[in-house]
């Protein structure tokens, strides 16, 4: 019977002690990348395009699942004349979170200034709809002028 109870006694603290040691884990890692997130901010506000790249890149290695940070990471290599790897990205993102109206308004940008008016709408249009089902009125409207004035320029 002592012994049983040792037995549970100890399966007990490996148990705790597993847990504690994966807590204080995924915080540090929370923790880092929280920083680093706001260090590549930081730098895309200072215009520090190649910091802030770095700043970013080192996140998607820390959390390779993080949406935002992909688009921030975008937005820094457009702002770099990166179109390639920016348009790469948004589409990556457009690929993993479909429902990301950001993604598709940020290709829609790109697309525009390439000069690609109906990949570009399309994109705006999917945007919209997004901005839409996700009670963001606000910014389908914004997008529907945009649309509005690229539909008077065509025609």
């Amino acid at each position: 019977m002592f012994n049983n109870l040792q037995i549970t006694n100890i399966l007990a603290i490996v148990v705790v002690a597993i847990t504690v040691i994966l807590l204080i884990y995924f915080a540090v890692k929370t923790l880092i990348t929280a920083n680093l997130f706001q260090q590549g901010i930081n730098l895309y506000q200072q215009k520090d395009y190649p910091g802030a790249e770095v700043a970013f890149r080192k996140v998607i290695n820390i959390n390779s699942t993080n949406d935002v940070v992909r688009l921030f990471l975008g937005d820094v290599l457009k702002a770099q004349d990166k179109m390639a790897e920016a348009t790469e990205l948004y589409q990556e993102v457009i690929q993993r979170s479909p429902k990301n109206p950001e993604a598709y308004l940020r290709l829609a940008n790109i697309l525009m200034q390439q000069n690609q008016q109906k990949e570009a709408t399309v994109n705006l249009k999917t945007s919209q709809e997004l901005f839409q089902k996700q009670r963001q009125p606000e910014k389908a409207k914004k997008i529907a002028q945009l649309l509005d004035k690229i539909n008077a320029k065509v025609i």
